[in-house]
């Protein structure tokens, strides 16, 4: 089974905020040369959430959420 697209407004405000800092702080996650703070990386993800540039999505095989670009969606 393919993952599912979950909508940012069906989860509430706190769980979106922990998956974003989840997917912010992960091992392996690079943001380039310059630093950036947890609040701007937070705010970045945010940002293209809410522009639809990357979406939520839910996979029942491992019972996880992620967030992917939304052009990687189609290979989910």
């Amino acid at each position: 089974m393919s993952a599912i697209q979950i909508p940012q407004d069906a989860i509430s405000a706190d769980a979106l905020d922990g998956l974003i800092e989840e997917f912010v702080t992960r091992d392996g996650t690079d943001y380039g040369f310059e630093e950036r703070s947890l609040r701007e990386k937070k705010s970045a993800v945010m940002t293209q959430i809410s522009r639809g540039d990357a979406v939520i999505v839910f996979d029942p095989d491992t019972e996880s959420c992620n967030i992917v670009l939304k052009t990687e969606l189609a290979g989910l």
